[in-house]
């Protein structure tokens, strides 16, 4: 079955240094771009990460220092990069809390603003999970009754998640053909950045989703306690969730002291006594007599 679409998804993968999306970088990442006519580009490339690669990493994915040390960096792939998915929504297993967010942190270190608001995210791993709670070699044998033989190969691990999407598709009934609705049902939670440090809660709110704020209203916690934002952005976070965390600081409404309204002290006016005409007459006849000495 032919994915429907509406403009290109761009299934991806990436094998990394490690796992902490702030610290850890890219060491290979594999494209698999479907066209709404069906056509594929791929587009498969190492990196040298500039940063060691972990010994942990190195025995899941196979890829040693030695192996990168002179292939380009991500910041010389960067525009190549992100104009071969700047039309396109995104699509990979565990995408949502692990390749979107690390490929973003990517491109924001090196000065790309990518920003995913207009893009429909499709994780196939939780599609997977709502549905059958198994690992991609499993799916893939679940789903296309295949071996996964070069399992943690980028580009391996790239259309295998392209097939089980499509196989999904066919068996599932109730998913529909369309990038929007396999968008919104391969969320799990309505997040706000990629990591989910923030989500909307019922009312569409955004609410801290971690530590001793959690629950509470990102924009009500600013206020009461300023100093936070600065922790946050001083903090080991990632890029995007600083970007979401400032662009939510930007929105509120500066906060201003009513201002006191000083009274100037007024001057007492003292009225002086009227004179009655009889005493008004009298000093006019006093001065005239002054006058001529009379």
């Amino acid at each position: 079955m032919n994915l429907e679409l509406t403009k290109p998804l761009a299934f991806f993968d990436l094998e990394t240094t490690g796992l902490n999306i702030a610290t850890d970088r890219i060491v290979e990442i594999s494209i698999v771009k479907i066209m709404p006519n069906g056509d594929k580009e791929i587009k498969t490339k190492l990196l040298n990460p500039t940063i060691p690669i972990a010994k942990e990493a190195s025995a899941i994915h196979g890829i040693k220092d030695e192996d990168v040390k002179d292939k380009a960096t991500f910041k010389e792939v960067a525009n190549e990069f992100n104009e071969f998915i700047k039309d396109c929504d995104l699509a990979g297993y565990n995408s949502n809390r692990f390749d979107i967010p690390l490929l973003a942190e990517e491109f924001l270190r090196v000065g790309i603003d990518f920003n995913v608001a207009n893009r429909k995210l499709v994780d196939v791993q939780n599609i997977f999970h709502k549905m059958e709670q198994r690992t991609l070699v499993a799916a893939y044998k679940f789903y296309c009754d295949k071996d996964l033989t070069n399992a943690h190969s980028a580009e391996a691990d790239t259309t295998a998640t392209y097939e089980i999407l499509e196989a999904q598709i066919e068996k599932y009934a109730d998913l529909k053909n369309d990038a929007e609705f396999l968008s919104e049902f391969s969320q799990m939670n309505k997040n706000v950045d990629l990591l989910g440090r923030f989500v909307y809660n019922d009312e569409n709110i955004e609410v801290f989703n971690f530590g001793k704020h959690k629950g509470k209203p990102v924009t009500e916690v600013l206020e009461k306690e300023p100093g936070y934002y600065s922790w946050m952005m001083n903090g080991d976070f990632p890029l995007y969730t600083k970007k979401v965390l400032k662009a939510i600081k930007e929105k509120m409404k500066p906060f201003q002291k009513p201002q006191q309204n000083k009274l100037k002290p007024q001057k007492l006016a003292f009225n002086k006594p009227k004179k009655t005409n009889d005493e008004l007459t009298e000093n006019k006849l006093n001065m005239l007599k002054n006058k001529f000495n009379s």
